[in-house]
């Protein structure tokens, strides 16, 4: 969503600067099949540390965006923009492969370059350096008398939320009413489980939640990259931005190769409130967006937003 500090499911969207509205564009399936933005990763299957491959500067970009790896503070800053395979990049894959329940070899084997692969939310797993992923609870195993991490939901840093539990929401324009109603639908089952009302309002200059439809750079500063890879993004409290990335395919319900609305919207929801990701594979907040088939609320995911707002 020109941003600062953005931490958005592409994105670092935390506390976002005002801006004007961004450009809006009505979602429609694609005229022709492209390929994945993600889709250079499968070509880089079995890569490690110390080879030179074509496209490991594109892996580079690619675990930057979603919080993985800096350079900027490195002794090896001239291998940000080059194909090695060097230190900072592995350090950088094990840590994905341990956010994603991999073995964590920091080598790109096939189940690695699969995740990776998938259609995901534009939001950074970590933010500033802090992996907000893994800082789960700890508990005794009985059986081996040690400490282990639950993986669990996370928030955004510095924990924001709104002071309000009675938020409006309005719809940009060239919002289609199939994703209307599903983001209606999706407002009622987070209401459900927390202390908020959302009321939809006609006034869009004066509401909380603003949702809508962007495509590849549409004004917020955290560009779309086309059909797969990012599929929607949302900011944490109080700026209220939501988009779905227009070149999607999107559907009412379960249908083949496409994404359904609500649960994208009730993932982007948990961010609006105040959620970031969840390691917990089966919670809404999970980066991973399933294509052909829905999802809804976990107890990892009404847990966290209970532990965050101290709802009883």
């Amino acid at each position: 969503m020109a941003v600062k500090n953005v931490n958005l499911c592409v994105c670092i969207f935390l506390f976002l600067v005002a801006l004007p509205l961004y450009s809006q564009a009505n979602p429609s399936k694609p005229k022709a099949e492209k390929p994945s933005p993600f889709e250079f990763i499968k070509h880089l299957e079995g890569c490690h540390k110390g080879e030179k491959v074509e496209g490991l500067q594109q892996l580079k970009a690619y675990l930057e965006k979603f919080g993985y790896l800096n350079y900027n503070h490195s002794q090896n800053q001239n291998h940000a923009n080059d194909d090695d395979f060097d230190d900072l990049l592995e350090a950088a894959v094990k840590t994905y492969q341990l956010n994603y329940h991999l073995k964590a070899t920091g080598t790109l084997d096939a189940k690695t370059v699969s995740q990776m692969m998938k259609p995901r939310c534009g939001n950074a797993d970590i933010i500033n350096g802090t992996n907000w992923m893994r800082g789960g609870k700890k508990r005794p195993d009985h059986g081996h008398n040690a400490l282990h991490t639950v993986s669990h939901y996370s928030f955004f840093q510095g924990n924001p939320k709104w002071p309000s539990n009675q938020l409006t929401y309005a719809f940009l324009p060239g919002t289609n009413s199939n994703a209307q109603s599903a983001v209606a639908r999706a407002f009622d089952k987070w209401a459900a489980q927390t202390h908020f009302t959302f009321s939809r309002s006609q006034n869009l200059g004066s509401v909380n939640l603003k949702i809508g439809f962007g495509r590849l750079e549409h004004g917020d500063g955290v560009p779309f990259d086309g059909r797969g890879g990012t599929v929607a993004h949302a900011a944490a409290p109080t700026d209220g931005r939501f988009h779905y990335d227009a070149d999607e395919s999107w559907s009412m319900g379960a249908e083949p190769n496409a994404i359904d609305y609500e649960t994208v919207a009730l993932h982007e929801i948990g961010h609006l409130l105040g959620l970031d990701h969840s390691s917990v594979r089966e919670a809404i907040m999970y980066s991973e967006v399933p294509v052909g088939a829905t999802k809804g609320l976990h107890g990892d995911d009404i847990q966290g937003i209970k532990a965050l707002y101290n709802i009883a």
